[in-house]
């Protein structure tokens, strides 16, 4: 089993699209207020990129994209970082792809001098939510100001 955490390239836009949209209709995460439909989706590669302290990746297992993934600023901050669209396919899932892809993404924040990584996600993605723990992110009791996912219930932030 051969699995590869890399920055998305441009002719990956429309598998990760797909990816993403199919994860997200799994989980009830559609319409207004969920990720899946943030303008950014159809076009990944183009939305992250190293000038502005983000970079989106792709997971493949066995030479096929499975999940993706990102770090990008939470509302232009230089201290907080935002986990963002973090989805795997399910046969994918339980090989331990989320966690690496989850730690990729984390150094990379830290490397930006990120303090602090913040996600929202839905309770119903108890896997997810579990992963996260045990990467050292803790619960908030409400989402931090300026979220744009206001479909979301678990808000949860890691400091480095």
């Amino acid at each position: 089993m051969n699995i590869e955490i890399k920055p998305i390239a441009p002719n990956q836009d429309q598998t990760v699209a797909d990816i993403i949209a199919k994860v997200g209709t799994e989980f009830g995460a559609i319409g207004e207020g969920f990720g899946p439909s943030d303008p950014e989706v159809s076009q990944m590669s183009r939305y992250y990129s190293l000038e502005n302290k983000s970079q989106y990746y792709v997971a493949t297992l066995n030479g096929q994209i499975v999940g993706c993934g990102g770090i990008a600023k939470f509302n232009d901050s230089e201290q907080t970082c935002e986990l963002r669209k973090l989805f795997l396919l399910p046969e994918s899932r339980g090989f331990g792809i989320g966690r690496k892809l989850t730690k990729v993404c984390l150094d990379f924040a830290q490397s930006q001098g990120y303090e602090q990584c913040y996600l929202d996600t839905l309770a119903s993605m108890k896997a997810a939510i579990s992963l996260y723990e045990s990467m050292g992110f803790t619960h908030l009791d409400k989402p931090l100001t300026g979220t744009i996912h206001g479909g979301c219930d678990i808000w949860m932030l890691k400091r480095f």
